[in-house]
Formats: structure tokens, C-alpha cells, sequence
């Protein structure tokens, strides 16, 4: 693990496309139980080096209903992007993540996490690469699919960037459905941490 680690953190393939230049941000450990995918760090985040070190950040915690320590501690939290480095920013927003990012890592390190027991499939880009086909037509769709998903550890989000605030006042069942079972669940398998 410390190994791939260093190899991603040490990553220069994408240098040429950052306009920020390469800074890969993640965390993980072998014993990470919960496993939060996203799409890439924001310029704040590139800034800080610290995965989630913004507003959306924030409400992701508030979503799961933990703290800042909690939230950091790679023995039980693995946030791991599709791209680990800021791509740069767009006309509306952040540029995509850098398709060759995740195809390059992924594959040596998601095996390396073997005690994660829930995957939190955050935002499109992370849809798409990886729930497959089993990813439906729309993120609205695919996130309302959420207990079909659950049933094979994943569970799909939308991005808790303030851009979305408007998408979770039109889907009332998030927060009423949803995020208390994400909640219950995050609460269980951090405290089978603490047990072990």
C-alpha cells in the first residue's frame, strides 16, 4: 500500500494538460472500511493538499454524519477520485477528470483495499466509471436506484457541491430516504472499526 501510494502521489503522467501542474490528492489505508470515490479536487483542495477541504467537504460530513478527525482518518476512510489531480476549470465549473488518470491507478490500488464494506459512488464521472452499465440514463435516476445499488456495497450520490443545493430541494427523497440509511450505515461500519 505505501508503495502505490507514493507511486500515485509521485505521478506526473497528465503534467502537460494541469494548468496548475500535478498535485495528486487522496488518502487510503488496508484498513479503510468506507471508500468514497469522486470525480477530482477542486482548486481549493489542490491549494491544501487535503481531499474534501472545501464547502462540499463540509456537507459531505454533514451527509454522513461525521467529523473532520473521522472524516481523515485514512485507517477508516479511503477517498480516492477518478482524477487525483485538479484539471483545471471550464465555463461551468471544473473540467472533467483526466481520463487517464483512474485506468492507470485504480487498478493497483482498489484491490489493495480489501476491509472497505461501502463504496460511495460520488457525482457523474464517478458513475460512469464505477458502476458501468449498471449505472442508469441519469445521475437523478441512478442515485433513486440507491437500494439496488446498496445491495452490492456501492451507493450512489450527487455531488455535495453547493451547485447542487437546487437537485436535492427538487428530490425531497434524499434526504428523507437516503441519508439516514447512509448515516446508519457509515455509523456502524466506523464503529466496527473502533471494536477491532
Amino acid at each position: 500500500m505505501d508503495k502505490t501510494l507514493a507511486d500515485i502521489r509521485a505521478c506526473r503522467l497528465c503534467e502537460a494538460h494541469l494548468p496548475l501542474g500535478p498535485r495528486p490528492v487522496l488518502q487510503a489505508s488496508a484498513t479503510s472500511r468506507l471508500l468514497i470515490v469522486s470525480q477530482a479536487p477542486g482548486r481549493k483542495v489542490h491549494l491544501s493538499g487535503v481531499p474534501f477541504d472545501d464547502v462540499s467537504g463540509e456537507r459531505l460530513r454533514e451527509w454522513l454524519g461525521i467529523d473532520r478527525d473521522t472524516f481523515y482518518d485514512a485507517g477508516r476512510v479511503a477517498i480516492v477520485p477518478m482524477g487525483f489531480c485538479f484539471p483545471g476549470s471550464g465555463r461551468s465549473g471544473d473540467l472533467p477528470p483526466r481520463p487517464e488518470c483512474a485506468p492507470t491507478w485504480h487498478p493497483p490500488l482498489l484491490p489493495l483495499l480489501t476491509q472497505v464494506r461501502l463504496t460511495l459512488v460520488i457525482g457523474q464521472y464517478a458513475q460512469v466509471g464505477m458502476l458501468g452499465t449498471a449505472r442508469a440514463a441519469s445521475l437523478t435516476d441512478t442515485v433513486r436506484a440507491w437500494r439496488t445499488h446498496l445491495a452490492h456495497g456501492l451507493l450512489p450520490l450527487p455531488h455535495p457541491s453547493p451547485r447542487n443545493r437546487p437537485w436535492v430541494m427538487h428530490n425531497p427523497w434524499f434526504e428523507q430516504e437516503l441519508l439516514p440509511v447512509l448515516r446508519e450505515r457509515v455509523s456502524l461500519l466506523l464503529r466496527d472499526v473502533d471494536a477491532d
